[in-house]
């Protein structure tokens, strides 16, 4: 009598444990969970990176019509400002890279280049500004002024696409989880 009442609870434990295994796809073996740290960060870059992104093309339109270098000048301030702002975002983003899941990881490594470019066009339209205020229809400075604009446009797109994997990821493995499907791997 005690062996079957044993073995009673033996079969639904197994089972239990079986599927406990089965549907915890987040805890496999070295497997990183997204860091909530880092997806804010990336979600405030996000944010950043849009408005510098509309700054910028704003700036390389004067390229098409008669603005006066006083309005350049104030542009450029304002798309300074957002890249300095998304350089401070970038060192918090590297700080907490150590707990970041590997597409984080990866996220927070492809913003440097980007940055680097628009830090050096974005000094080279200040220093043109600064040195020949009067001429600002000359092909360098359009050329500047649409570097800007392209990089800033890219690093917002490729910031919202990480973001946007992230968000489904997270919406996938809830989902995976709410309706005990097996994740396979």
């Amino acid at each position: 009598m005690k062996m079957h009442r044993n073995k009673r609870w033996a079969v639904p434990l197994a089972l239990a444990a079986a599927g406990f295994l089965i549907f915890l796809p987040s805890l496999k073996a070295g497997e990183v969970p997204d860091s909530e740290r880092v997806s804010k960060l990336l979600s405030d870059a996000k944010t950043m990176a849009f408005q510098l992104k509309e700054d910028a093309a704003m700036m390389e339109s004067f390229t098409r019509i008669n603005v006066s270098w006083e309005s350049h000048a104030a542009a450029i301030t304002v798309v300074k400002t957002h890249v300095n702002e998304l350089g401070r975002q970038e060192a918090k983003l590297k700080e907490a890279r150590a707990d970041a899941a590997p597409w984080q990881k990866i996220a927070i490594d492809r913003i440097m280049p980007y940055l680097e470019e628009l830090e050096g066009y974005t000094t080279a339209v200040i220093e043109h500004v600064n040195a020949e205020p009067r001429r600002l229809n000359t092909a360098e400075y359009k050329d500047y002024l649409e570097a800007n604009a392209d990089y800033s446009g890219d690093l917002a797109a490729m910031i919202s696409d990480f973001v946007n994997y992230g968000n489904t990821k997270n919406r996938l493995e809830r989902l995976t989880n709410k309706l005990e499907v097996p994740v396979s791997r």
